[in-house]
């Protein structure tokens, strides 16, 4: 694979030095995430409410917007 295609700079010029530090970062992240992810986790409750199944009025100075 050639270097000149492995990364692409959209806009400015990068040194090979910054190209070079960007590779070394997105390695390190791709190495230390986790390796089982097959597993998904499955919640019992979703993570948000339905607008119908809450009251209808809440107070101006309620938290819950």
């Amino acid at each position: 694979m050639s270097t000149d295609t492995l990364l692409r700079v959209e806009k400015g010029n990068a040194a090979p030095e910054e190209l070079a530090a960007i590779a070394a970062i997105l390695l390190a992240r791709a190495a230390a995430a986790p390796a089982d992810t097959s597993a998904p986790t499955i919640r019992s409750q979703a993570g948000w409410r339905r607008l119908e199944r809450t009251p209808g009025f809440r107070a101006p100075h309620s938290w819950q917007g």
